[in-house]
């Protein structure tokens, strides 16, 4: 849709500022958003994106500033606020109650009535309406919990255009989505653009800012240090401006010099206790140097396969062999046995698994190891020796602040991450299992911990990487396997696939195009 120099923009932020505590969240923020674009908003963890993005949907009060929307000054003190003033917001983690239909999750909290069934046939009509007008095809009738992630994030989109959305914010949008679901998000996003939607979308995907944004704003430490015209800047300019240097985008990487096998999974298999298949007939195998990526919409068995081979789970079926190590159903293990194997684990929830969130840096740094008789004396643990331990991960991996005895959870999402990988790699162990290890990290960390793993690599460790970032695994694994339905459908050098084909094999269509091939043939 174009604007015209008398439309008013639809957002304008002027002198936004927000602390908690002593954290400067946003400083004098000053943001203008023509209506019916598409802006993007990027930066580093920590530097104030989603924070700014709460207070124009009403999470947080801003201390200081202004917001106009559609050129009227409009107060926003919580969600209704910014409801009523056409905000919506689809969230990085989907408010969506999984038990209950589409339908039911696209009303609840709006419903027209007293009477659920005047409501719902209102909302049937309203609905179907929204489909035709913007392309957001779903079923209604479908429970939360049937449907894949991609169509869950069309549920939040209709949701929030049912409640009068003229301005559309995404945090992190394509994070569980597979390279075909994230094409039709954007067929989506630009098909609201054109009925006059304006949409902002918060992404560390710089490939996405420069193929659906009109404008970016970069952020840097609680500041706006950038408006550009997308059509005018680079991937690298942005990431330069992002973190406030020039940032090597490519990565230095030899061919795999495979030795020893190190994990075997043959047949594995995990059926859970309502009896559902997790895995089924999971067999290969990682080697003494290389890196093996495992490739799959989150949900598919990837998070299972990672439990099990670090002891956090029990199989039903099959076995592992892992550095010496036994797992069968007849044989469990637990963790702390996995660790004596000279197996590192880097969890896909560093907030529930990888540490505690109330205890200081330097106790989140030894966990797992905190039995180590090198933090314990006879009565009393060696504060020195973990605080000094802290220390030495911290600066081996760039943590900020290099603060021992603050709280693991006042540090960012990417320094909560450095320092669990810092834990797991500092004693060099043979079998590395990671799970997600850039999921919401900036652009500067994410090149420095690829670093990191390929340097495991080279001297003779055995990674695992799962990873929902199909250009990380393009990036990193020598050979990638692809997990669907709790199996496996495909094997490929990473050097001979793209993001299509394993896009393609993350949906299972890849087989089954294969098998109609072969039946037309």
């Amino acid at each position: 849709m174009n604007n015209t120099l008398s439309t008013p923009p639809a957002i304008d932020l002027r002198g936004i500022s927000k602390s908690f505590g002593a954290v400067q969240a946003n400083r004098d923020i000053y943001l203008t958003v023509p209506a019916g674009t598409i802006h993007g908003i990027v930066g580093e963890n920590g530097a104030g994106k989603s924070t700014l993005m709460s207070i124009l949907y009403g999470f947080y009060e801003a201390d200081s500033g202004e917001i106009y929307i559609n050129g009227k000054l409009t107060p926003i003190r919580n969600s209704t606020d910014a409801i009523r003033a056409g905000i919506g917001m689809v969230h990085q983690h989907f408010m969506l109650v999984e038990n209950f239909t589409v339908l039911e999750n696209i009303i609840l909290g709006a419903e027209s009535g007293a009477l659920l069934s005047k409501s719902i046939a209102d909302a049937t009509t309203e609905v179907r309406r929204l489909e035709e007008e913007f392309g957001l095809h779903v079923d209604i009738h479908a429970r939360i919990d049937e449907i894949p992630v991609g169509q869950q994030q069309r549920v939040e989109t209709i949701k929030a255009l049912y409640r009068g959305a003229k301005i559309l914010i995404l945090d992190e949008p394509t994070g569980v989505l597979t390279p075909q679901e994230a094409d039709q998000l954007f067929d989506i996003l630009r098909s609201l653009r054109e009925k006059g939607v304006t949409v902002i979308i918060i992404t560390h995907k710089l490939r996405e800012i420069m193929d659906l944004t009109d404008n970016v704003s970069v952020m840097r430490q609680g500041e706006m240090v950038a408006h550009v015209k997308t059509a005018e800047t680079s991937k690298e300019r942005l990431a330069e401006l992002m973190v406030g240097r020039k940032i090597r985008m490519d990565l230095d990487k030899t061919a795999a010099q495979p030795g020893e096998t190190l994990i075997r999974i043959d047949r594995l298999g995990l059926t859970d206790q309502q009896k559902i298949k997790r895995l089924e007939d999971i067999s290969f195998e990682v080697h003494a140097g290389e890196i093996v990526g495992v490739a799959g919409v989150s949900g598919n068995g990837q998070s299972e396969l990672l439990e099990i081979l670090s002891g956090m789970r029990p199989c039903t079926t099959g076995e592992v062999q892992i550095n010496g190590l036994t797992i069968t159903q007849a044989q469990q293990t637990n963790p702390e046995e996995v660790r004596r194997y000279s197996i590192g684990h880097v969890p896909e929830d560093r907030l529930k698994r990888g540490l505690i969130p109330r205890f200081s840096a330097s106790e989140s740094a030894i966990l797992g190891y905190h039995n180590s008789p090198d933090y314990n004396g006879v009565i009393l643990s060696k504060t020195e020796a973990i605080k000094n331990h802290c220390l030495h991960l911290m600066h081996a991996f760039d943590v900020r602040p290099d603060d021992p005895a603050l709280k693991s959870a006042n540090f960012s999402g990417g320094n909560q991450q450095k320092l669990i990988l810092a834990r797991e790699m500092d004693p060099s162990p043979k079998v590395l299992l990671i799970g997600q290890p850039t999921r919401g990290v900036d652009i500067g960390a994410i090149a420095f911990i690829h670093k990191q793993i390929i340097q495991m690599r080279d001297a003779g460790s055995a990674v695992l990487l799962v990873s929902g970032e199909l250009d990380e695994l393009l990036s990193l694994a020598d050979r990638i396997v692809v997990m669907f339905d709790g199996r496996i459908v495909g094997e490929v050098a990473a050097e001979e696939t793209d993001e299509r084909e394993l896009g393609l094999m993350m949906a299972n269509a890849h087989q089954e195009n294969t098998q109609k091939e072969a039946h037309h043939g």
